[in-house]
């Protein structure tokens, strides 16, 4: 059994195996932090799991055998980003197969108001494309982004420090970090993003 906080070659293995499974994309360095977490939770809602912080012989089992998970979009472009609402997980696909799937936080279908500027904290649901990009950190009213991946208007899929288990961004779609920077990398201009499904 792991634990967040744990350290060594145990931690270090399960770290390789979250990178082969396209769920971690940090540091290999046997020391399971925020970011081992959150690919955790990744494959543990990836497979109908309860995502929580422990690792133990259900996790290990899963490494070990493929997802038979079906796609939100089976018609789909080959290379495409697929949001869900309902699991909070974003898929990006290559030649057809996932290649890098993450734990997200997305709009906390709440009224609120910062700074002055008032509005509905809503992904929105549809088919769209990536329309702009802005590496790197860049602040707005409503707070720090890093890597920005805009898909319709002012939202966007982006790496954040506060990524936690419910919805609770304004809009965006809120991504791990260390997985924001190979997101950045894989998806261009015009790439087909997909979002699907519910909060609720």
């Amino acid at each position: 059994m792991l634990r967040p906080g744990d350290k060594g070659e145990a931690v270090r293995l399960l770290q390789q195996k979250l990178h082969r499974g396209h769920y971690y994309f940090g540091k290999i360095n046997g020391v399971y932090d925020e970011q081992t977490k959150m690919a955790v939770w990744a494959l543990q809602k990836h497979r109908k799991m309860m995502p929580q912080g422990e690792v133990g012989s259900r996790v290990w089992s899963a490494l070990e055998r493929p997802a038979r998970r079906r796609p939100l979009v089976p018609g789909g472009g080959a290379n495409r980003v697929e949001i869900s609402l309902r699991d909070q997980l974003l898929t990006v696909y290559r030649d057809r197969r996932p290649a890098l799937i993450t734990h997200i936080s997305s709009g906390a279908e709440v009224r609120y108001c910062e700074g002055g500027r008032c509005g509905n904290a809503v992904t929105p649901v549809g088919d769209f494309r990536v329309a702009r990009r802005a590496p790197g950190w860049t602040t707005g009213r409503l707070g720090s982004m890093f890597n920005s991946l805009y898909f319709v208007g002012g939202i966007a899929m982006h790496g954040s420090t506060k990524v936690p288990l419910r919805p609770a961004s304004h809009g965006c779609v809120r991504v791990p970090l260390t997985t924001s920077k190979r997101l950045f990398e894989m998806v261009k201009i015009g790439e087909p993003v997909y979002v699907r499904g519910s909060i609720m």
